[in-house]
């Protein structure tokens, strides 16, 4: 296996609405994944990078509006990468889309945690399947374990912390799982 002090994973938030609930699941996924010593994460919030209406890609454009260059660059350099995003209207929020529609190259080969969220008991599968679409649309790898988190108003407090073991370890599959594809990208990179 590839050696690494720490792998570089962000977490994106794909989520700018009010009362919006993903930070607190990406928070979570975060601490957890840095919990395992291997993992050195930061969290990207699309609320704060707010990127404009996409009219070309990253790479055709010679005026990236600002933030862009910045979410591309750590999404480049990673060596992987978390999404979570909430279900709207059995789908993907489209400031996510938008962010998603900007960057192409950034995503070869690149490993991909999917994390969704829902007020309801299914935790999102329609914005996950459509999520692994677009991603393997882009070249990217979606890791095969995913972490749907249905009634998240219960299953995490406003900082993050689970309120059920369970889905503690339903994250720790998932972290084990993108660490296993993190490690192979690296292997056969080099």
């Amino acid at each position: 296996m590839a050696s690494r002090t720490l792998w570089k994973i962000p977490v994106l938030i794909g989520s700018v609405r009010r009362g919006r609930q993903t930070p607190k699941a990406a928070l979570f996924v975060k601490n957890r994944m840095e919990a395992t010593g291997k993992i050195l994460s930061e969290l990207l919030d699309l609320r704060e990078i707010n990127l404009p209406i996409m009219e070309e890609r990253l790479g055709h454009r010679e005026d990236p509006p600002p933030g862009l260059q910045f979410l591309a660059d750590k999404i480049r350099y990673g060596d992987g990468l978390v999404l979570v995003s909430p279900e709207y209207n059995n789908g993907i929020p489209g400031v996510l889309k938008n962010a998603l529609d900007y960057l192409y190259e950034e995503f070869h080969r690149k490993p991909v945690a999917i994390v969704t969220v829902s007020n309801g008991a299914y935790g999102g599968i329609n914005a996950l399947a459509q999520l692994r679409l677009v991603l393997l649309a882009m070249g990217a790898n979606p890791v095969p374990t995913r972490l749907p988190i249905g009634n998240i108003e219960d299953m995490l407090d406003e900082n993050g912390t689970p309120q059920r073991e369970s889905l503690q370890k339903r994250a720790d599959d998932l972290i084990l799982d993108l660490l296993w594809s993190v490690q192979k990208a690296s292997e056969m990179a080099q």
